[in-house]
């Protein structure tokens, strides 16, 4: 029993001496190894670039139809023949209680006649020495004009009614030797035209109120050629 027990405790002993001869002989391992092992080789590192999905195309499903708006229904008329006085206060109804109606303002001046003339000369002196020659060729019949204005100094050789009894009178001056003398219109009056384009829903309105202002005017419907026109 006593030599049992002591062999147990050589090779006990034994056992401890070789424990520790050994940690002399391999040096323990470094806590750092394994995280050295288990780093990323650089070389070995593959990138992968993901690319955007291309754009979608637009398809004609996708286009919304334009939406237009209903064309108001328009109306056209005309108020012709008007003075000066009348086209101020049609113009002013306009601009203060009809305001959607766009009008087209024309201004002419009345034909009352034609007459045969001298065109305005420079001056009195001028005008003097025209009727001394007219004279001289044996025309009789004339006057200057002195009054201020685009014909001041113009010399009147006769008013017609038509222009084709002017256009004679003026052959018969050429006759004598007038050269310097021409056909002309004689203008009265101005007389203005409008021509009135809106929504055809306040027509109405619009030429009861022009009738009140304006008793003596007649309204006319404007030439179909022009109706369907913006």
């Amino acid at each position: 029993m006593i030599l049992a027990l002591r062999l147990a405790v050589v090779v006990l002993v034994l056992g401890n001496a070789l424990l520790f001869a050994r940690s002399f002989i391999a040096p323990a391992k470094s806590p750092d190894a394994g995280r050295l092992d288990q780093q990323v080789l650089p070389e070995r590192v593959k990138v992968t670039v993901f690319a955007d999905p291309p754009a979608r195309v637009a398809t004609k499903d996708d286009v919304q139809p334009a939406v237009h708006a209903p064309r108001v229904p328009e109306t056209c008329q005309v108020w012709g023949d008007l003075p000066n006085a009348d086209a101020e206060h049609l113009q002013r109804l306009l601009s203060e209680q009809f305001p959607a109606f766009k009008a087209a303002r024309r201004v002419s001046a009345e034909t009352t006649g034609y007459w045969v003339f001298v065109p305005p000369l420079e001056n009195k002196e001028a005008a003097t020495r025209k009727t001394a020659e007219l004279q001289q060729l044996g025309v009789q019949d004339f006057f200057v004009l002195h009054g201020a204005g685009p014909n001041q100094y113009a010399v009147s050789l006769g008013t017609y009614r038509t222009e084709e009894a002017a256009n004679a009178g003026l052959e018969a001056l050429r006759a004598k030797g007038v050269k310097s003398a021409k056909v002309g219109e004689r203008k009265g009056k101005m007389i203005n035209s409008f021509e009135i384009r809106g929504p055809q829903e306040q027509a109405e309105t619009l030429r009861e109120a022009v009738l009140a202002l304006l008793p003596k005017a007649h309204p006319t419907d404007c030439a179909k050629g022009k109706e369907g026109q913006p």
